[in-house]
């Protein structure tokens, strides 16, 4: 679509005239002007996800995207918010917070690991076979419950890794508390 003005005594509008518009006559003999419209300016929005969305990003990240796709689609299911100092700032005090956070859970861990260790060995008590057999097995529970019993700590089994024991003597069991630290515990199994 192009736009036409009109001039006919104007110098100063036929001076501004460049490569690109171009001068037309009019059948009334008046010079006319055609400007052609530039290439369109892209339009684009700085946002901050507010959910992990596939194809796009995770979720806290600041990413550009096109006007129309913030607009039409992000904003109306409210998966995305315009990026504000305010809202910036507000995003690092939550990082931070989240650091000292998992900071804290991890010298926790630390500090139950170094209690576990400084223990010694936990005694198991069973029932006894022929030479070093036991009946039964000791497993992650039974280890829960004398860790329980002993040291007043509840532990979850799904982090005690152990191996199957089935006769007496000394056993090593790891204790996953964090992912970065880890605690062995060792067991002595004696038979009745």
């Amino acid at each position: 679509m192009a736009t036409s003005f009109s001039w006919s005594r104007c110098s100063s509008l036929q001076s501004m005239c460049t490569d690109r518009n171009e001068r037309v006559k009019n059948s009334n003999n008046r010079a006319t002007m055609m400007v052609v419209a530039e290439k369109k300016a892209k339009k684009t929005r700085k946002i901050i996800l507010k959910e992990d969305i596939s194809r796009l990003g995770k979720k806290g990240q600041v990413i550009d995207v096109k006007a129309g796709f913030y607009r039409n689609f992000l904003l109306p299911l409210g998966k995305a918010q315009i990026v504000t100092p305010l809202l910036l700032k507000e995003m690092r005090v939550e990082e931070e917070r989240i650091e000292a956070e998992k900071k804290r859970v991890k010298e926790e861990a630390q500090q139950l690991a170094l209690i576990f260790e400084t223990v010694g060995a936990f005694k198991v008590k069973r029932k006894g076979g022929k030479g070093k057999q036991i009946f039964g097995s000791v497993t992650a529970q039974d280890l829960v419950d004398i860790i329980k019993a002993q040291i007043q700590r509840d532990v979850d089994k799904r982090i005690v890794s152990l191996t199957e024991i089935r006769e007496t003597g000394e056993y090593i069991a790891e204790l996953k508390l964090h992912p970065e630290v880890t605690a062995r515990v060792r067991l002595n199994v004696f038979a009745n």
